[in-house]
Formats: C-alpha cells, sequence, structure tokens
C-alpha cells in the first residue's frame, strides 16, 4: 500500500498530515484556513487520493507559515508513500479551465526538485484574504520536500480563486498520471531517480 503518515511540531505550527496514494478521494482536511481546505481537496480529489490534514498554525500572523508547512509535510508524505517509484509513468501533465481561468501543470516525479511558477503576475495581490506569494511558496515546499519537477503555468484568467482552482486540479491529475504504475522497470535510462 502507498500510504504514508507525517507529523510535524514547530513554534508556529502543529500538523499531522495521512496519505494513500491509492484512494477514492476522500479527504478530511483542517488547516485553519477555508480557502486552503478548499484547494487540498480538490488536489486530492482530481489525484484519487485520500489525504487527512490537521493543521493548528499561527494564524494570528497570517497564513504563510501553515501553508509552508503543509507543503513540506504533503512533499515528505509523497516522498515517503512512493518509495522506490519503480514502475510509476513519472511524468504527468494536465491543463484544467475554470471559467475563464486557464492553468497548466507538468510534474516529473524525478528525485531532483525544481519548481518552475510562471503567469502569477495574473494573480490578484490579495486572495482569500492572504497575499498571493503563499501559494509559490506552498508549490515550492511541496516540490522540494517531494523531490519532484513541477512547472505550473497560469495561462489566462481574471479571478484569483479560479486561477488557483484551475493550478490544483491540473496538480492533482499530473500526479495521478505520473503515479500510474504499469511499467515493469524504473523509469530512467541511467537506472536511478535523482
Amino acid at each position: 500500500m502507498r500510504k504514508s503518515r507525517v507529523e510535524r511540531n514547530t513554534s508556529e505550527t502543529r500538523i499531522v498530515l495521512e496519505i494513500n496514494l491509492d484512494g477514492e478521494g476522500q479527504n478530511q482536511i483542517d488547516t485553519g484556513f477555508g480557502f486552503a481546505d478548499h484547494m487540498l481537496n480538490l488536489m486530492a480529489f482530481w489525484a484519487g487520493f485520500d489525504l487527512n490534514v490537521k493543521c493548528s498554525g499561527d494564524l494570528h500572523i497570517d497564513a504563510h507559515h501553515s501553508l509552508e508547512d503543509i507543503g513540506i509535510c504533503l512533499g515528505q508524505a509523497l516522498s515517503e508513500a512512493w518509495g522506490e517509484r519503480k514502475g510509476i509513468n513519472r511524468v504527468g501533465w494536465a491543463k484544467v479551465p475554470m471559467d475563464e481561468a486557464l492553468a497548466e501543470v507538468v510534474v516529473d516525479i524525478s528525485g531532483r526538485p525544481y519548481l518552475v511558477y510562471l503567469g502569477d503576475e495574473l494573480l490578484p495581490p490579495v486572495i482569500a484574504g492572504e497575499e498571493k506569494d503563499l501559494w509559490r511558496e506552498f508549490f515550492k515546499s511541496l516540490a522540494f520536500n517531494a523531490r519532484i519537477n513541477m512547472h505550473i503555468i497560469f495561462h489566462y484568467g481574471l479571478n484569483g480563486h479560479h486561477l488557483l482552482e484551475s493550478a490544483f486540479k491540473g496538480l492533482g491529475l499530473a500526479l495521478k498520471q505520473g503515479l500510474a504504475t504499469g511499467r515493469k522497470h524504473l523509469l530512467s535510462t541511467k537506472g536511478s531517480l535523482d
């Protein structure tokens, strides 16, 4: 079973996160920041993961520490759950429209972390009461702790909620595709992923 549980306790956040990569999109997410709950639920549902997240963070400051640390925990849990990555497709991609908005997400579950984040000038400076940079920091923490190459491109759109919803759905679909199994060997001509 491709499952994992991660706990993180700091002076800024307390997080318990559980993931089942071969689930049914059944999620229980409580970050203390409703918009983040919505985005994480979308990602996990579209990926077909079962995701449980409980975060108690310093929201009296803002949601930055909570979302950055959730990205760390989610990345660590993904990396642990997919193990050696033998037999996975490795690469996944999706373009998802949300009303007037379109975002594209491409991932390579390669062991070589990188984030490309383009088009974020389309996002309004504040989304759901938080600065837009919160989301770049979340995706960066996720990519580097999961050790994946992640490209997120916001092609066009007028509404910040729609743009981010498109990206989170796209991320779910891209991870689902990249983690699908069906090959016999590790998908690398050099014989290792990293």
